[in-house]
């Protein structure tokens, strides 16, 4: 299982990511560019130093990404069509999440075997990407027996 965040914009939501792949043992990846230069103090900030505790990949681009990460893509999108409650995970899933602005072009969104929801209130746009990535994380590791 693995995280996967495609060109992140909000440096401490990055760094939220990284303590939750830290806790839960799941390796983080990071698809370029970001909106934040990589060094940045807020990165460190919220992950403190659980970012040592953490399997960390720096992908160029989404091309570089998918060929050091082959395995299947479950995307976690507002415009899924399914439950992330009613889906079934794999043990190798890789949680895509898109940037906070924009999600993932459909280029991209075609390339995912699943895209799946987070059901909130209709009153409501969306989840924080950290918030969305540790339900989503929970349970698909709950399902797969993958939990610390």
């Amino acid at each position: 299982m693995r995280i996967a965040l495609f060109e992140p914009e909000i440096a401490g939501n990055v760094g939220a990511v990284l303590r939750l792949g830290a806790c839960l043992g799941v390796a983080v990846d990071l698809i370029e560019p970001m909106g934040f230069a990589w060094d940045d103090a807020r990165v460190r900030r919220t992950a403190m130093d659980y970012i040592d505790a953490v399997e960390i990949t720096r992908h160029s681009g989404w091309d570089a990404f998918r060929a050091g990460c082959p395995g299947r893509l479950v995307l976690l999108t507002t415009k899924g069509n399914a439950s992330l409650y009613d889906a079934a995970f794999a043990p190798d899933d890789i949680l895509l999440i898109g940037k906070e602005s924009a999600g993932v072009p459909q280029s991209v969104a075609d390339q995912c075997a699943l895209a799946l929801r987070i059901p909130i209130r209709r009153e409501v746009r969306s989840l924080n990407l950290a918030t969305a990535a540790a339900l989503a994380l929970g349970e698909a590791l709950r399902q797969t027996g993958q939990l610390p």
